[in-house]
């Protein structure tokens, strides 16, 4: 909630006019509690988790021919019924973990410093604070995610994610409720480093979010956006991690590609980067290299 009564007193406390988005931001937020801006994560994640696999999804079910070009796995399709079960699934964990989990975590924020107020962060500010986010959750999402292929951890935790070999983008945040907890922590570790505004940090659970279902899309689009982001892994990245399944050590990174190269955890992805290319200047043809897409992805990490 805003400290002040009216936009005059806004503008008087920041020594000048407010721009057309503090402007707006005051009026939705000058009488608002704090916590239900931060519960607004809650919205924010059913939107991301319920609308942003749709158009991928019914691609593959209405129009396989069309994406099949594109599709990681093409030999593997899944039944309708097995995407609405993902989603029932993803739901269930959502209403009874990932929702109350940001019900009982604003004293947290509210310590750590984010804040709601004005000014309003530059864009610079906020793409440099997202930057740092992206960073650390993706160093400390690397070593946790790399914990939970041993033994145990796989058994008991992670092997519930990987119950999709081919992921679709509904199983992104499909998960043992274990693992929501534990990689939730590499996530709020960014901002406590780095607290910024309460805008910057919808923005920063959303474009996570985003990024983690297209990384589980199970297509290598040509026009994606994501390809020009520097050490960025994308689907094809993750997409073998999971077809490797239990006996991977590799590709564990969330984003980017830098912790697998700099700690050795690459080598079975660049294998098969290999093979590929071998079977590419054997002039092998595209109905040949979906039929030998499980053969590329040699199990030698």
């Amino acid at each position: 909630m805003l400290p002040y009564a009216t936009a005059a007193e806004a503008e008087a406390a920041l020594g000048r006019g407010m721009t057309a988005m503090e402007a707006a931001w005051f009026r939705y937020s000058a009488g608002m509690p704090d916590y239900l801006l931060f519960w607004h994560n809650i919205l924010f994640l059913f939107v991301v988790f319920t609308g942003a696999p749709p158009p991928v999804a019914l691609l593959e079910l209405r129009a396989p021919a069309a994406v099949e070009p594109f599709k990681l796995q093409p030999r593997v399709r899944l039944s309708r019924a097995e995407f609405v079960r993902c989603y029932r699934d993803v739901m269930r964990i959502f209403f009874l973990v990932i929702g109350p989990l940001q019900l009982v975590s604003y004293p947290t924020v509210k310590m750590v410093g984010i804040h709601t107020g004005l000014p309003l962060p530059s864009l610079g500010e906020m793409a440099a604070q997202l930057l740092v986010y992206f960073l650390v959750e993706d160093y400390l999402n690397y070593w946790i995610h790399r914990l939970l292929h041993g033994d145990w951890g796989y058994e008991k935790i992670h092997r519930v994610h990987h119950e999709f070999t081919a992921p679709i983008g509904f199983a992104a945040p499909y998960a043992h409720w274990a693992e929501v907890l534990i990689l939730g922590i590499p996530s709020f570790v960014g901002p406590a480093i780095a607290p910024g505004h309460m805008i910057t940090f919808w923005l920063w659970i959303v474009l996570r979010q985003m990024e983690a279902i297209e990384t589980h899309s199970g297509f290598d689009f040509p026009f994606s956006l994501t390809k020009y982001i520097p050490f960025y892994g994308g689907a094809e990245y993750h997409d073998y991690h999971h077809y490797v399944g239990r006996q991977s050590q590799s590709n564990f990174a969330s984003v980017f590609t830098y912790c697998d190269y700099l700690y050795g955890t690459d080598r079975g992805f660049r294998f098969h980067k290999a093979y590929q290319a071998k079977m590419k200047a054997l002039g092998q043809s595209d109905g040949e290299k979906a039929d030998m897409n499980g053969l590329s992805y040699a199990k030698l990490d």
